[in-house]
Parts: C-alpha cells; structure tokens; sequence
C-alpha cells in the first residue's frame, strides 16, 4: 500500500533525511523507532505532504504522492495523528470531529456512522460531546485526537508519540483502540517512544538513526536485538567513516603482565614501615635570657594640701534647730533667721 522510496528531506541547508526507505502493506502494523532527532516525524511529515522530498518517491496503491498538498493526501485515504495533538480547544468534542470529517462533508450520510464508531471505541467522547476540548484531561484530549483522524475514514494511519505524557491505563486503552482499528483493515504507521510496547503490538519495524534506517526487520526478532539498544545509545558504528589518523583500536591492545620486582635483602617489609612509630621531632634549647638592669625609680613627690575653701560671708545664715521638748508627734524642724551685727 504505502512504498517510500529513498527520500532525501530538507530544512533549508541543513538535510534531515538520507535515503530513507519503507514500506506498509495492506491492514499491517509498522513501527518506525529511533532516539530524539533520528527524523521519525519527518518522515511522517514527507509521507503526509506536509513536507516536500527533496529526491526519492513517496507512493500509494503505486501512484508517486510526492509533494502532494496535504489537504490532497487526506483524499487518498491518509490519515496523519501529529505529535502534540493539534486539536481545536475552543470548539467542542463533537465539533472537532466533525472537522475530522470535512474531506468527506458531502457524504452526509456517513457522517453519523462514522461518528458512532468513534464513540463506540472512545466512550466518553459521548459523554463529552458538548464539552470545550481544552477543559479536557490529557488522555481525553489524545483520545479525540485519535477518534478525529479516524473520521475521514483512511486505509493508512499515522500515528506520532501517542502515548506522550499520558498514564500507564490510558496508554494501554489507546493501544487496545488502535489494534481494534488494525484488525477492522485499516494499516498504521506507529512513531512510539515505548520500544518495547511498539513491538509488542506491531509485525515489524524499522529502526532510524541520525537520518538513515539502520535496522528493520521482524518486531519479535529485534525485541532481543543488541544493535536495536546500541542505535538507541548511539553505539552504531560508521562503517563508511574512516579512522582519524593515530587512533588506536582498543580491542586489539594486548595487555603486558608486568612481574613484581623483588625488595632487596635487608629492606623493611610494608608492614614493618607502618608498624614503626614516627620519631617525634627534636625541640631546640631554650637559650637563658641575660637578667635586665634595674631602672632606678624616681622618688615620691610629697603630695601637697589642699587649702580649706574660705566660708563666704552672708548676710543671713539659716541655722536649723530641733525643739527639744516632747511631744506626741514627730520632732518638727523649725527654721529661724538670725541677723548678724553690723
């Protein structure tokens, strides 16, 4: 059903893909694998028209669709799930289904059998029909991302990173979702980031490295495959590569066993030397200090009197006299100006 035929893709200067070449029968399962940057949803792109092929041939049922504009590939029964889900979040669940349909808006009556069939697969799309897609949780959101490529009714589905950042139960959902799919005749392209999953549920694989297939074959065979894990590491050797001058081949060193030398007679053993105690360091004599001459002290000055401070004369002196006769109460102070003679 689906050829593609050595294609070379293009980002301006910088070339993405070299050569590349697959192919998906009819009703089957292919996974496309590959570290971050190997060129899986670029090659999903080119097969899709998203993107044009420099050189190579992308064919459907035989006919070359190279460059074909997108809108027409959809026609020719291509259905392309992007990476990130695309969907429309202001519109409703059913709305965006129903954009799922525009290539085939004239056949109105398909309309509501295709729609059945996606709520049959998905069943809480039903229950979501007249929700906003953004209030939607991730693995709703995927789910109708799913239900909306499947309702242009293709022969050949694309699917990319389905299973991204979604839980285990809703991953396993889908993929039951995508086999139900496959087994009613429609074939798929997976682009899936769970290795082992992928193989699991496809018949066989290609495996891209740095632009280029460097493994395909069998999904059972390569799930115990070493150079699947080594293109994963990127451990896959470039054979057309040459070895830069003075680069020494780590395989081929021969190890020298080197034999211990002897310790000569007399010497101390290694553990004699630890055992031993440290001398402790020699401290230098103290060196006697000559006694320094005694400083004749000065003698004492004789410390001189104060002169007593002369009374000054007023002209009233308050003289404070206590009565001296008994009384019950406390002794009262009484104050009393004498005037001094003239």
């Amino acid at each position: 059903m689906l050829e593609v035929d050595g294609i070379d893709v293009h980002y301006g200067p910088v070339q993405a893909l070299f050569g590349v070449s697959l192919r998906v029968e009819e009703a089957e399962m292919v996974a496309l694998l590959g570290a971050n940057g190997a060129g899986k949803t670029t090659t999903l792109r080119t097969i899709s028209g998203l993107i044009a092929p420099t050189r190579g041939a992308v064919r459907i049922d035989g006919r070359d669709i190279a460059g074909t504009p997108a809108q027409k590939v959809v026609r020719l029964g291509v259905a392309h799930l992007p990476e990130g889900r695309e969907l429309f979040p202001e519109l409703t669940v059913a709305e965006n289904l129903r954009l799922g349909y525009w290539s085939r808006r004239k056949d109105k009556r398909g309309f509501d059998a295709k729609l059945e069939h996606i709520f049959h697969l998905f069943p809480r799309m039903q229950e979501r029909a007249g929700q906003a897609a953004g209030t939607l949780s991730g693995g709703e959101q995927q789910m109708l991302a799913v239900g909306r490529a499947l309702m242009s009714g293709p022969r050949l589905l694309l699917v990319d990173e389905v299973s991204l950042g979604l839980a285990p139960i809703v991953v396993s959902s889908l993929f039951a979702a995508l086999e139900e799919v496959n087994r009613q005749g429609t074939a798929i392209l997976l682009v899936e980031q769970f290795v082992h999953l992928a193989l699991k549920h496809t018949s066989r694989a290609y495996v891209l490295g740095k632009g280029e297939v460097v493994i395909e074959g069998k999904s059972s065979e390569l799930l115990a495959s070493p150079e699947l894990m080594a293109a994963y590491l990127g451990e896959m050797e470039d054979e057309k590569a040459p070895k830069p001058e003075g680069a020494v081949d780590l395989e081929v060193v021969e190890v020298i066993d080197v034999p211990a030398v002897e310790p000569p007679v007399g010497a101390l053993s290694e553990a004699e030397v630890l055992s031993e105690p440290e001398p402790e360091p020699e401290l230098p004599e103290p060196v006697a200090s000559e006694p320094e001459a005694a400083v004749p002290s000065e003698p004492a000055k004789p410390r001189r009197k104060r002169a007593p401070r002369p009374r000054s004369s007023t002209n009233a002196e308050e003289v404070s006299r206590t009565d001296a006769e008994p009384s019950k109460g406390p002794a009262k102070k009484r104050t009393k100006k004498v005037s001094s003679a003239s």
